[in-house]
């Protein structure tokens, strides 16, 4: 039976991830921090929980310890507060905690280490992000998960270990935070509160969250390395995602669109797009 060890289970993309994993029936481990495991997604009686303060404070002793048994590390936990994660000087802590990890699985010879980046590592300014599309992060937290892919990949695989870094794109869906989009969508249109937002021109590649983590399960369990897109391959723009979301309500007419500005610095496609073989970073 695989054994896996897992952080970030009770964020946004780990409880969707860990119902995909539940398919298959391996061991999961779950690090995960303190008073959170309520939060875990159907708990299962074999389930391993190891609540911490702060898994980015762990040394890479502790990790040694910890992960000593286990075939992949799916690493998940990030800092990824709305409104804050992007400038965050947090970043640099989890780059530190992310290093902490991967050395602890080395030397508990962890033969797999499967880690989450994010589009925005990419440059953007073509409208389309590759597996080869050269990296050009613009803010800490992108600058910060390009980081860690780099030195992971430089580390992991000379001692012999299968390393995947799987790029997100943009998600939405359950276990979603009230303050992202599509769950504010839901929560004022359920209530029939009018929202405002802006002119909703930016075209992005949406996924819902279950589709992506069935698609980073697939890869993580898989032969892959280097570097995977987590994707649909298509766009569509903010305004037709508010308003295919308004229809289920009936209520367009509570879609305020221009009433905020767009964020200059946000490109103004983004679509990814996904090779059956990753490349190397």
């Amino acid at each position: 039976m695989m054994r896996i060890l897992l952080t970030g289970s009770t964020g946004f993309v780990g409880p969707a991830v860990t119902r995909q994993l539940r398919h298959g029936g391996p061991e999961l481990c779950h690090v995960i921090r303190q008073g959170s495991a309520g939060r875990i997604c159907a708990p299962d009686p074999r389930d391993r929980i190891v609540e911490v303060e702060d898994l980015f404070a762990q040394p890479a002793d502790w990790w040694a310890e910890t992960a000593c048994g286990y075939d992949l590390v799916l690493h998940m936990a990030w800092y990824a507060e709305p409104g804050k994660y992007q400038t965050s000087l947090k970043n640099l802590h989890c780059v530190a905690g992310t290093m902490a990890l991967a050395e602890g699985a080395r030397q508990a010879g962890v033969p797999r280490f499967v880690g989450l980046g994010t589009c925005l590592e990419y440059d953007l300014s073509s409208g389309q992000a590759f597996q080869d599309t050269p990296l050009a992060p613009e803010s800490p937290y992108a600058a910060a998960k390009a980081a860690c892919a780099t030195a992971l990949q430089a580390a992991l695989p000379q001692a012999g270990i299968s390393f995947l870094w799987a790029r997100l794109f943009y998600l939405h869906g359950a276990e979603e935070d009230p303050r992202r989009l599509v769950a504010s969508l839901h929560a004022h249109l359920a209530k029939g509160r009018p929202l405002e937002l802006s002119s909703g021109t930016r075209i992005r590649d949406f996924m819902d969250v279950d589709a992506a983590a069935a698609l980073l399960v697939q890869d993580a369990l898989s032969a892959r390395s280097g570097i995977s897109n987590i994707c649909s391959g298509t766009g569509i723009s903010v305004r037709a995602l508010a308003e295919s979301i308004a229809d289920q309500y009936g209520r367009r007419d509570l879609l305020i669109f221009g009433a905020r500005p767009s964020n200059p610095d946000d490109p103004p496609c983004v679509i990814g797009q996904r090779s059956d073989a990753p490349l190397p970073i």
